[in-house]
């Protein structure tokens, strides 16, 4: 997969299952990018919502994006540690207009002590209804999930205790 260059600053655009454009957010500098992973950092970047709406981050944080997986990977730096926020999301795709995906309104917040929090069920309900999402992508989505949630349990990729501290540290190194 072509991808943002190393070094390059981006979008993250989030969508709907209906192609509604959700949320952007700014100013994306990407830190490493593979055939299937894309890892960038931001520090208050503005985000503009689908209402127009825009709002600024309150803290730097490391995003990891995968090709393969339907989740994406936010960990924000906080003074009590590194929290995370996971979208349960389509693959990203990358083109002139940055990194995208299809945000399926399921979210995992990771607390720094490996405790989470499932969010947003109710909404997914209701927007599967509205929108119509197959069985099958249901099926997709819980089993991604689950994925999920073993990384969460074998801290493995962005939940290993270096990881984003060693991101954040190459984030400094461009400012």
């Amino acid at each position: 997969m072509v991808g943002p260059e190393t070094g390059s600053k981006t979008q993250i655009k989030s969508y709907k299952h209906n192609g509604q454009l959700h949320r952007v957010w700014e100013n994306c500098l990407v830190l490493k990018r593979t055939e299937n992973v894309v890892i960038g950092a931001n520090d208050k970047t503005n985000v503009i919502e689908s209402d127009g709406r825009v709002w600024v981050t309150r803290e730097p944080a490391i995003c990891y994006f995968h090709a393969k997986y339907w989740f994406n990977i936010i960990g924000m730096l906080r003074n009590d540690g590194i929290h995370y926020y996971c979208n349960i999301s389509s693959p990203f795709v990358y083109d002139e207009e940055g990194i995208k995906y299809i945000d399926y309104d399921l979210d995992v917040k990771v607390f720094p002590d490996m405790t989470y929090n499932l969010l947003d069920e109710d909404e997914y309900k209701e927007h599967r209804e509205q929108m119509g999402y197959p069985e099958v992508l249901d099926q997709i989505l819980q089993k991604q999930m689950s994925y999920l949630l073993r990384w969460v349990h074998q801290r493995k990729g962005p939940f290993s205790p270096e990881f984003v501290d060693q991101w954040y540290e190459r984030f400094l190194t461009y400012r």
